[in-house]
């Protein structure tokens, strides 16, 4: 099975969008704690800058269960057991969940202490990928109406009362609703609870059959899917009753009422958030299926190597939000949500997207001679993992 260069093209690209979304976070001049979504004290450009990168989460997600789905199908090709192409995937989540509590957390935090631990999308990613191992051995239609029942039934739970146990509540936060717990000595932030995400993964994964067409047939039904998927986003949203928290309704002028219906809510991921994001992703995997380009072939460079890429990227932001912050006379915070940003730092609008494109242009070479690397040896059974 010959590899599917459409995916790696999109998930390129939304990695290179990632990356503005996470230089926002970490250097523009409004405080982290600032919502750059809230109409109420947003601007536009802010507010689609933030809007844009919501397309990352749910295609990295799904397109890893489609992953899944085609790295499972080649290994049985290539004669291994379906015991261990399921192994494989139980230990890459488990790998994926150890980077998370590691090297990325300190990369946001710079506290070798610990003392503040960020859960978000690489732990819903690897724990998919556990729960994923465990449900491959069912048939593909399965997993796919599983995932659908996820997606659109777990808005519900906004429904079940709160959680008075501790224990209950972390638990409970893990699999479904994010939240902060807060203590003297520690903190955690649940932002990515898994069931929600997982849901996105196991249609991921269904839809990889997809993936078995020929191309005009894929392309097709990527259309499809993507018109029908942005169609009962239109139609939920503008009814305003269920699927997302957040209704939509008339603002101060034409704009923001429509940034108002845009505004769909990820934390979890909604159902017209996921409606909405999955189908701009599907109508971009259309249009990538086939086509080799300059730009299509920059974008795989990236999308070929992502977890080396993602632990970069934060590295090298992190790099620069502590240059900045001594350049402009401030002192590293160590060991909060402010992810080291010291009150009253920050760089404009226009600066951070220079900065972005920055980044960007720095891990190309990296990447590139990365993916090269991993190529030539895979005889290095350690390279699938990062």
């Amino acid at each position: 099975m010959s590899r599917i260069l459409a995916i790696d093209t999109v998930r390129g690209l939304v990695m290179v969008i990632m990356a503005l979304d996470h230089v926002r976070d970490l250097l523009h001049l409004p405080a982290p704690t600032q919502d750059p979504t809230d109409l109420n004290t947003t601007t536009a450009p802010i507010f689609l800058t933030r809007w844009i990168t919501h397309l990352c989460a749910p295609t990295f997600v799904f397109l890893s269960g489609t992953s899944a789905y085609l790295s499972l199908q080649k290994r049985r090709q290539q004669g291994e057991s379906i015991a261990q192409t399921r192994h494989f995937l139980f230990r890459r989540g488990l790998v994926l969940i150890g980077l998370e509590l590691t090297l990325i957390n300190f990369a946001f935090w710079t506290d070798s202490q610990f003392r503040t631990m960020l859960i978000q999308v690489i732990y819903a990613i690897g724990g998919g990928l556990v729960l994923l191992s465990l449900l491959a051995r069912s048939p593909v239609r399965w997993v796919g109406a599983l995932g659908i029942l996820i997606i659109v039934g777990h808005d519900l739970l906004l429904l079940v009362s709160p959680i008075a146990n501790p224990a209950g509540q972390i638990i409970w936060a893990l699999l479904f609703r994010p939240q902060l717990f807060s203590s003297p000595s520690f903190t955690l932030l649940v932002a990515y609870p898994l069931v929600p995400w997982l849901g996105i993964m196991l249609v991921g994964y269904a839809s990889g059959v997809v993936f078995d067409r020929p191309l005009g047939d894929r392309r097709r039904w990527l259309f499809i899917g993507g018109l029908v998927s942005l169609t009962l986003f239109v139609g939920l949203r503008f009814l305003n009753q269920y699927g997302d928290v957040a209704h939509w309704s008339t603002q101060r002028t034409g704009l923001f009422t429509g940034l108002s219906f845009l505004n769909v809510s990820k934390y979890p991921p909604s159902l017209l958030y996921t409606l909405l994001m999955l189908s701009l992703m599907a109508l971009l995997l259309a249009w990538a299926d086939g086509v080799d380009t300059g730009l299509t072939r920059v974008l795989r460079v990236y999308g070929t190597v992502p977890m080396f890429y993602y632990l970069l990227h934060w590295y090298l932001i992190k790099l620069i939000l502590i240059v900045l912050v001594y350049t402009q006379g401030y002192s590293l915070v160590i060991g909060t949500l402010s992810f080291g940003r010291p009150p009253g730092f920050g760089v404009s609008l226009p600066f951070v997207y220079s900065i972005w494109l920055g980044v960007v242009l720095l891990l190309y070479p990296l990447c590139h001679w990365y993916g090269r690397y991993k190529s030539a040896h895979p005889e290095q059974h350690w390279l699938r993992y990062i």
